[in-house]
């Protein structure tokens, strides 16, 4: 008898299991945080990585010679590999685990963080920067599946909240001290900082973060019963007949596309937060033109206008208890029973705060308006970049609670197609528009894009009845 046609399936023992991760006798309420924060910072290695190209995009044009434009590609071929990887990454981690993909894309990220370092050229920056952002993609996707694996969904929202903050304080805070090193020395060294930051990293991951994938460790549960009753008998229910691992790699990196071809919910939400780190990554661009046309702002200081993005983001990330309780709250209404859509008013309310922040970004950039007044609706801006995200992950991990890793990689690839072309065209769009029309424009665009969180909001479960990749239909009245 093959171990797929088992008469005994193995299952966990119980709620206090050894091997399931989300019981106590796994690891305790502080080794499962060690483990969020290593992931989440190795997320925020990898964005940082991303957005501290900008600063050295002068130096390098001089050094290289070459034009703007084709400087520009190192950040938008980086963002692209961000958004490539996690369609493969994320559905191999559903193949084989989390901690294997884990240390081998980030190896490999370290080691393409060299030849950056040391291009003589602007072509071998630029396929340089594509693979290390290929390789590092994995933390934007997997690591989403990590916390889901670990915690209850009523445990979930402050994990998924520093998961979300961190790899969007990576482009917020890149500039900063990126600009402070290319201020006082070559541009080089921010690689060499990348470099030594990333190896550092990579040790935590190897000796602190174990596997966590319920049905790999389902199967290594079935095999280690096998070994120990010489009986065949015993497989887990995620063991199958076997294929071949080419058929199997293929049928799962094509998950993420399903999930945005078939799931009107997933597509929506993956615009929504793709068109906010589309115009987070143009004002990378943008910043230098407003703040140096309007305020004399040099490099540094250009970069420094940036911390009102990250301490935006960082109240942002103060309120998770507030939306906790209101989570709660939703819950103890619907008989103690919590849905997916509760995790969506941060997402609703944040939307709107980033819409009025961008309008009010737009008409205060005037050189006789003080230079804190923009920043301080830039601040706004982050504070409504992390509370749609901090909504709209919780929302995927809850709703695809098995194909979390591959719900995160599908919003991955949006967010980096917005991310990789917004760049592209924001300095030619800010000269021909004008300061004020083109943060107009982009207002707009987030304004337009509103409405579709609060349909998911009272929608959501009705939709998601007839959806075969969703969590399925529970019982309880649907949202009214």
């Amino acid at each position: 008898m093959n171990s797929y046609e088992g008469r005994y399936v193995v299952q966990w023992d119980g709620d206090n299991d050894p091997m399931d991760p989300h019981s106590k006798s796994w690891a305790s309420h502080w080794r499962k945080w060690t483990i969020v924060i290593i992931v989440a910072s190795s997320a925020f290695c990898v964005t940082c990585a991303s957005a501290i190209y900008t600063v050295a995009t002068e130096q390098i044009q001089r050094e290289f010679r070459c034009s703007q434009e084709l400087v520009t590609l190192g950040l938008t071929v980086f963002v692209i590999g961000l958004g490539c990887g996690p369609m493969l990454l994320s559905p191999l981690s559903e193949l084989y685990g989390r901690r294997h993909v884990y240390l081998v894309s980030y190896a490999l990220f370290t080691i393409w963080l060299i030849p950056c370092a040391l291009a003589r050229n602007i072509e071998t920056m630029l396929v340089s920067r594509f693979l290390s952002g290929l390789t590092g993609s994995a933390f934007l996707s997997v690591a989403g599946g990590t916390i889901a694996d670990m915690f209850n969904k009523e445990e979930l929202g402050a994990p998924m909240m520093l998961f979300t903050l961190a790899p969007f304080s990576g482009p917020a805070t890149g500039p900063v001290w990126g600009g402070v090193v290319v201020s006082f020395v070559n541009w080089r060294w921010i690689f060499y900082v990348m470099i030594i930051w990333s190896a550092i990293q990579w040790c935590a991951l190897y000796f602190l973060v174990p596997e966590t994938y319920t049905p790999v460790l389902l199967r290594r549960k079935a095999i280690a019963v096998r070994q120990a009753t010489g009986d065949v008998g015993y497989s887990s229910i995620y063991d199958g007949p076997p294929v071949s691992v080419a058929k199997a790699i293929l049928r799962n990196c094509s998950r993420p596309f399903n999930l945005l071809y078939h799931e009107m919910i997933c597509l929506s939400l993956c615009i929504l937060s793709a068109l906010l780190l589309g115009v987070l990554y143009l004002f990378f661009g943008a910043f230098p033109i407003i703040f140096g046309t309007n305020y004399r702002f040099n490099t540094w200081n250009s970069g420094l206008a940036f911390l009102g993005i990250f301490i935006g983001m960082c109240i942002g990330a103060s309120c998770d208890g507030l939306w906790k309780r209101l989570y709660m709250r939703l819950s103890n209404s619907h008989s103690g029973r919590g849905e997916p859509e509760f995790r969506l008013p941060s997402t609703m309310i944040g939307s709107l705060i980033a819409t009025v922040a961008l309008f009010g970004f737009a008409w205060t950039t005037q050189p006789s308006i003080h230079w804190i007044v923009p920043i301080v609706f830039s601040g706004m801006f982050g504070l409504g970049i992390l509370l749609c995200y901090s909504g709209i992950f919780t929302f995927l991990v809850e709703c695809y609670p098995t194909y979390a890793a591959s719900a995160m990689a599908a919003n991955a690839f949006t967010r980096a197609i917005f991310a990789a072309t917004f760049p592209l065209f924001g300095t030619q769009m800010y000269h021909g528009l004008g300061l004020q029309w083109a943060s107009s424009l982009l207002a707009f665009l987030v304004l337009a894009m509103c409405p579709f969180p609060w349909l998911i909001f009272y929608c959501g479960k009705r939709i998601r009845l007839r959806s075969k990749l969703s969590l399925d239909g529970q019982s309880g009245p649907c949202l009214r």
